[in-house]
């Protein structure tokens, strides 16, 4: 493990007063994250910070919808004297040099690159913990990464409770049955670890033979499953307000693992802001990078941590 260490990360830990750019090496280029320390703390907590799905940056933020979010939280972390490591994921913002061919892309890819993330961490002996926390689509990496790299608590924030598989046929239904009825045999093709060759035209944005190998990886991971598994102190943290993710899914994820603290935050969206349940405003605070995160958020996670 060491020497896989020595080949594949580098750990400029300079100054631990300010934020610090640092680099994980990998095979098919740099990751990069920044590291937050406070500078009154010797040995602190550390928070492993994992964004969510698509191009989500390590600020928490989407091409043209900037909310500062995980800075944020990195930074309120720092105030109550916790550290915290966020990086951009592979190919996404300035990781786009680590970035695959999409036919070669897996869901192990982001879950090992987290559980090298904590490696780092923990080679470096400069904290007294390691926390991980996943955010939306993070958090099913980071429970899956949780399981058994040395990390002693596992937070998830706004993660849901179905596959995706199931995520996706809701979201379906949405759309004229047609479009559900063809998609919903190449989703069970998917899942069982088959490609479909003969994708329709309407849903190759979707479907695409590309895009299969790595659906195919991520269909196997069910979230009440992997979080059933952890054996370390977890906390499930939902807003009532999240137009993206349901109190629903954190009562399956609490239900599926009966040690889990859940914690539900009113008048929380998924971006982790105060925001009404009207959808049209819901969303405008996507793009409100001044708008301060939910304060009861900072109070749970925080008390989580030291307990």
């Amino acid at each position: 493990m060491k020497k896989l260490i020595l080949l594949f990360l580098v750990i400029p830990f300079f100054s631990l007063s300010q934020e610090e750019e640092i680099t994980l090496k990998t095979k098919t280029g740099d990751i990069k994250g920044s590291l937050l320390v406070p500078s009154y703390s010797e040995k602190a907590s550390v928070v492993l910070i994992i964004s969510g799905s698509g191009p989500t940056d390590r600020n928490g933020n989407n091409p043209n919808m900037t909310n500062n979010s995980l800075m944020m939280l990195a930074n309120e972390l720092k105030k109550n004297g916790i550290a915290s490591l966020r990086f951009d994921k592979r190919g996404i913002g300035e990781s786009s040099s680590s970035g695959m061919q999409e036919s070669d892309l897996r869901f192990e890819n982001y879950v090992n690159d987290v559980k090298a993330w904590v490696d780092l961490l923990k080679e470096s002996n400069k904290f007294s913990k390691i926390i991980v926390l996943g955010h939306s689509e993070g958090s099913l990496i980071g429970m899956i990464a949780s399981q058994k790299a040395e990390v002693e608590k596992f937070i998830s924030v706004a993660g849901a409770g179905n596959s995706a598989g199931d995520i996706i046929r809701e979201q379906l239904k949405a759309q004229p049955a047609f479009v559900l009825n063809q998609s919903l045999p190449i989703i069970e093709k998917l899942e069982n670890g088959e490609r479909e060759e003969n994708v329709p035209q309407m849903l190759y944005a979707l479907f695409r033979p590309s895009v299969q190998p790595y659906m195919i990886s991520w269909f196997k991971y069910d979230p009440q499953i992997e979080i059933a598994k952890l054996n370390k102190p977890v906390l499930i943290v939902q807003g009532t307000t999240d137009i993206q993710v349901s109190v629903l899914d954190a009562d399956k994820l609490a239900s599926a693992n009966n040690k889990a603290q859940k914690q539900i935050i009113e008048g929380m969206n998924h971006i982790l802001k105060e925001a009404e349940m009207d959808r049209l405003k819901n969303i405008q605070t996507y793009s409100m990078p001044d708008l301060p995160l939910k304060k009861t958020l900072i109070e749970i996670i925080v008390k989580f941590i030291e307990e």
